[in-house]
Parts: C-alpha cells; structure tokens; sequence
C-alpha cells in the first residue's frame, strides 16, 4: 500500500492521495504524510494546532492511536494491508485512545468530519498515490 525504495528501508518522501477506489475514487485527503519511523510514529500529530480537509496522516505500522497531548479532534480509520477500511473513529476527541484494530497495518489520521464527508465506511478501499502522479 505504501510504497517503498528499492532498499525497501524508506517510505516515498513526497506527500501521498488517500484515495477511496470503492466511491469511484473519491480523494479522501490530498496531502498525506507517511509516519514510518518510530519518531515520526511516535511525533504524528502532536504540536498542530488543527489539520485541513485536505490533509491527512498515514501512522504505520500502527494498530491502536492516541490522542494524548493532541489540541483538536480527529477522525482515524485503520487500514489492512490490501486497504481496506477496518474499523473507524469519528471526531475521536483529545486525550482518548483507540480499541486494538489486531489486523490494522496503518491508521489514516484526518481532519474531524472528512470521513463523513467522503462517505467512507468500513470495508472500502483506499489506495495511496504518489502527489506527482496522476490521478486515475
């Protein structure tokens, strides 16, 4: 799902499409970072004061959040390998934690409201895309 070099070490470095190829490939967020070391994991999204709609962040490997330290809520869905939507949280306010999701490889974090937005469910698929790629 999130592509690595050819050492397979490192995540692509320019921002990632979340993309919901089960609603006719509605762009759930546009500018997705990749939190794949455990500073990044473990930094996420502490010290913003908010997120856009457009944004996003994809926590792996990760199969619970919290929302300790953080200043807004967020909504979360956890992904399997192949993408599909696992389980979700709504608006998941600060200070809380997440159930275990055991077959979760990542957790997609986002702005309050954009999986209501999107339409996204449990059981669709969302694919990340490279930003400099087209979109198809």
């Amino acid at each position: 799902m999130v592509e690595k070099d050819a050492d397979n070490n490192d995540a692509v470095e320019s921002p990632l499409f979340a993309i919901n190829i089960s609603k006719g490939g509605i762009i759930v967020a546009d500018k997705v970072d990749w939190a794949g070391s455990s500073a990044q994991r473990r930094h996420g999204l502490l010290g913003r004061q908010s997120l856009s709609p457009e944004e996003g962040m994809y926590i792996a490997p990760s199969q619970w959040i919290h929302t300790f330290g953080m200043q807004f809520p967020i909504d979360i869905v956890f992904l399997a390998k192949d993408g599909r939507v696992l389980s979700i949280y709504h608006s998941l306010k600060p200070n809380r934690l997440s159930k275990i999701s055991f077959r979760a490889e990542g957790a997609l974090e986002l702005a309050a409201g954009r999986l209501l937005a999107t339409n996204t469910e449990v059981g669709d698929i969302i694919k990340f895309q490279e930003a400099s790629l087209n979109r198809q």
